[in-house]
């Protein structure tokens, strides 16, 4: 998810890699984290920036992993904007190419990246199953399922952990399939328009970015208050309208 361009290198970063994809790590990323958080038990606050960090990862991992499907090598950059997945060139004997993918590739790797969370959230709710401990479905204003889970074992600390890894990865991962670009779901909706309708499938996928991130945000400020909610959404429907407004 690309919400503002990503900063360069510093000698701060975290680097590493993982299933052969680097990883970096910008320290504001951290700092992004810790403002997400809203607890002020400093435990509580740790295990919050550590889900973040994990479901994040697991997230543009799933983009990357997509990517390598399509020949397409990439590396993470986790940031104060989100996560990001950037392609790289690809190299064929001594010549360099960039792979040319088409709109049901893409629409399979945005999809890539909240249905690794899905998956994730899955992993947990199996293992708390597995261990002794309750599932269960909690819906969120009535009519948006969020998955709940107790274990016997741990304590607090293991409720918190399993509790904070639900909500991350399936509360964040369908909010990023909402139509909006430029999240995931905003992606796919504009490469669905475009198969459709060639000739007016972005014209299309932006007018429903701006009324549908509109509509997010007033649902976050009033029915979730969510401050954080309701400024993203905003913006990125004001985003989506000035580019209607300077294309067409």
């Amino acid at each position: 998810m690309l919400l503002f361009q990503p900063p360069p290198p510093t000698r701060y970063d975290l680097n590493f890699t993982i299933a052969g994809i680097p990883v970096r790590v910008h320290p504001l990323f951290w700092l992004l984290a810790l403002i997400l958080g809203s607890s002020t038990n400093l435990l509580q606050l740790l295990i919050w920036v550590v889900v973040v960090f994990v479901s994040i990862l697991v997230h543009e991992l799933g983009h990357a992993l997509a990517m390598r499907r399509y020949g397409m090598p990439s590396n993470i950059i986790l940031y104060w904007g989100g996560g990001l997945t950037v392609p790289e060139p690809v190299k064929w004997g001594y010549n360099w190419a960039n792979v040319s993918i088409g709109p049901n590739q893409e629409i399979l790797i945005s999809l890539a990246g909240p249905f690794s969370g899905f998956l994730l959230a899955g992993l947990v709710m199996a293992g708390v199953a597995a261990t002794g401990g309750s599932v269960g479905v909690s819906m969120l204003l009535g009519v948006i399922p969020i998955p709940v889970a107790a274990v016997p074992w741990g304590g607090a600390i293991a409720n918190i952990l399993v509790g904070t890894l639900l909500w991350v990865n399936i509360f964040w991962g369908l909010i990023n399939l909402m139509p909006v670009s430029p999240l995931d779901g905003g992606n796919v909706a504009r490469y669905a328009l475009l198969k459709a309708d060639p000739a007016d499938g972005v014209r299309k996928s932006l007018w429903l970015s701006t009324v549908t991130g509109a509509v997010l945000a007033i649902v976050g400020l009033i029915f979730l208050r969510s401050l954080f909610m309701a400024f993203l959404f905003g913006f990125l429907a004001f985003q989506s309208y000035q580019s209607l407004r300077g294309r067409f």
